[in-house]
């Protein structure tokens, strides 16, 4: 009987493993692929994005060009090309700026704790209460559309939700025996933070911020989509899903391609994030 269980549970141990990496191998290269297009538009694309031939408008896939044109005669996959760039490069500056400061925050009021620690907890509740539409649309009207509103929108959202998850996972880490020992030899709270704590939750960050990652990019693509994303003419995909409404009968391709980029985009980020999780969680290595 004992051999049957063991083997049951090495079983499940090879598939828990081959997930594991199933998720991780496929976010990264859905990931390295976004921004490998991301990267090669920067400096080539089949035609400039913003280029206009009204002569060849509404074209299908295939016909004038691998994926047709729009309304304006532009080509899609060098707007699909360049919107990648446009996109992935706010939602990383955006996760990047509030993670590092909800971070910060995080292990600041884990250590202090006492008022500090309430005061964070609130400005986070305020934060929550204005999601980063709204806040876009506020920061619209005194700065105007355009790249840093949204960065700046979306980094604003992401600054509590890092710091909720610091906090948390500082908070378990002071408890640890490693730290009592620290604090029983002398070491300041800021020494303990930067040595200690910061290095045992580093990794939490990090799947954390994969994971957000795919937040970010469905929101640049919700304000895009409003106008308040990246000034015209520069391509994004949330503004070719607003363009192509009205062509959703003669030319579905403008909604459908665009749709498909930000889903793929989500698509990879969460599973890259779920396989970093599995990758770096000891509890999860250990079940």
């Amino acid at each position: 009987m004992a051999p049957l269980v063991s083997a049951a549970i090495a079983g499940r141990r090879r598939r828990f493993q081959l997930s594991r990496r199933i998720n991780l191998i496929s976010g990264a290269v859905i990931i390295g692929l976004l921004v490998a297009v991301a990267l090669l538009s920067l400096v080539w694309t089949p035609s400039p994005p913003a280029k206009m031939q009204i002569i060849h408008k509404l074209q299908p896939p295939l016909a004038f060009g691998l994926l047709g044109t729009d309304q304006f005669g532009r080509d899609v996959l060098s707007m699909l090309m360049a919107g990648c760039w446009n996109s992935l490069s706010i939602a990383i500056t955006a996760v990047a700026i509030g993670g590092t400061l909800g971070s910060i925050a995080g292990i600041s009021a884990a250590a202090i704790r006492g008022p500090f620690e309430a005061l964070l907890m609130r400005i986070c509740d305020v934060i929550f209460a204005l999601p980063p539409i709204l806040s876009a649309m506020m920061l619209g009207a005194f700065l105007g559309p355009g790249r840093f509103t949204a960065v700046t929108a979306i980094a604003v959202f992401m600054i509590p939700v890092f710091a909720r998850v610091t906090l948390a996972t500082s908070l378990q880490a002071w408890s640890r025996d490693y730290v009592t020992a620290a604090r029983a030899i002398g070491n300041t709270r800021l020494a303990i933070s930067l040595r200690h704590v910061l290095p045992n939750i580093l990794s939490q960050i990090i799947v954390h911020g994969a994971i957000q990652l795919g937040l970010a990019i469905l929101t640049e693509a919700g304000l895009s989509f409003l106008g308040l994303g990246v000034a015209p003419p520069a391509p994004s995909w949330g503004r070719m899903l607003a363009e192509a409404q009205t062509y959703l009968a003669a030319a579905p391709w403008l909604a459908v391609l665009p749709g498909l980029a930000i889903a793929l985009a989500v698509f990879g980020f969460n599973m890259l994030g779920d396989g970093l999780r599995d990758l770096l969680d000891p509890r999860e290595a250990s079940r």
